[in-house]
């Protein structure tokens, strides 16, 4: 379910990174900003746990932080 909602969100951010590159930075923020809280919260398990249960929440932050600077890379590529 989580992986579904993370797709969801970075397709959203790409698109409006394509359409509105200024105004996507903030909700990209946002995003990753929450996912390092939850990155946080689950490394503070002992050990190996803590590294296990933090990666998802890792991965989904630089997914998200590639999907708006792709959006943004290609609004930069068009030729308008």
């Amino acid at each position: 379910m989580m992986v579904v909602g993370i797709v969801a969100v970075c397709v959203v951010l790409a698109v409006l990174a394509f359409f509105l590159p200024r105004l996507s930075r903030g909700p990209e923020r946002g995003t990753q900003r929450t996912l390092g809280l939850g990155s946080r919260a689950s490394g503070k398990a002992p050990g190996v746990l803590g590294r296990i249960f933090s990666k998802p929440f890792r991965s989904s932050s630089k997914a998200v932080g590639r999907s708006g600077s792709a959006g943004r890379r290609t609004r930069g590529h068009m030729p308008f």
